[in-house]
């Protein structure tokens, strides 16, 4: 078993189409906390970022698009948390697939995971290839064994994914900066969570240095993110209970005062469209 990033680039054992390469393209399948998944692809190489839902609901949400999990190359885990892993292992069994992560995070999802034939051990700040996609792990503060957020490059564009943020770190903007998509957190409202019906420790741990964004996090780290080339951004893992999307995007939009990408809201019953970075 390869231990580092470095020792595992280029490595996928699955490729069932021969296709053109194209422009990196994101799907975010289902975000929020009963269940995450990101699909994103270059036409050539096809990944999820975490794994959230049960193996024949990610499948079918891939299938609203025209897309198939056989068609997948690997699975990049972010942390252990369920509502990131539960359909991880059912999926890489179903359909022979590589799953990326910390070892800390293996650890700890051990007995949700089951077994998996193919571990590849990534580190943070440790890049890593999957076929045609560079990927580059970072750590964020989240209350997980060895959470971490992605930035994939491909065909010459990026997209930046962070969600589960306790804090948006200068680390994590520096990542982040220059994407031509970014899937980033926008958890809750500080006043609806305030006085919504959470029991107080709950409350605590979300508005935490290892909890969620509060929206205007979210818009401070868009007003230091935004450049010209930004095309889209996806709002991710709102809570049910203690935000609404009307708020997240009031909240977010001021912050783009130098550019105007598309913004969005990934919800946890639907998946968004296809949105392209050229």
């Amino acid at each position: 078993m390869k231990e580092h990033a470095q020792d595992i680039a280029g490595t996928s054992p699955v490729a069932t189409q021969k296709t053109t390469p194209a422009d990196l393209q994101v799907c975010v399948l289902a975000s929020g906390s009963k269940g995450n998944a990101v699909y994103v692809s270059d036409g050539s190489t096809r990944l999820l970022v975490d794994a959230g839902l049960s193996g024949i609901e990610i499948q079918r949400r891939l299938e609203t698009h025209q897309l198939n999990g056989p068609s997948l190359d690997a699975i990049v885990v972010s942390h252990e948390h369920s509502d990131h892993i539960r359909g991880v292992g059912i999926l890489a069994r179903r359909f022979n697939l590589p799953v990326y992560l910390t070892r800390a995070t293996h650890q700890a999802a051990q007995s949700q995971l089951g077994a998996i034939e193919t571990l590849r051990y990534i580190e943070s700040g440790n890049d890593f290839q999957i076929k045609t996609l560079c990927i580059h792990p970072f750590a964020t503060s989240h209350d997980a064994a060895d959470s971490i957020g992605f930035t994939i490059t491909g065909n010459g564009a990026k997209v930046g994914i962070a969600t589960d943020l306790g804090i948006a770190t200068g680390v994590i903007k520096q990542h982040l900066k220059g994407s031509d998509i970014l899937v980033i957190e926008a958890n809750h409202d500080p006043v609806m969570l305030e006085y919504g019906p959470y029991p107080w420790p709950l409350k605590q741990r979300i508005k935490s240095r290892s909890g969620h964004l509060a929206n205007a996090d979210t818009q401070n780290l868009l007003h230091e993110l935004q450049h010209d080339k930004l095309k889209h951004i996806i709002l991710a893992h709102l809570s049910e209970t203690n935000n609404t999307p009307e708020k997240a995007l009031e909240t977010v939009k001021p912050a783009l005062t130098r550019c105007k990408p598309e913004i969005h809201v990934a919800l946890q019953d639907t998946c968004t469209q296809v949105y392209r970075a050229r």
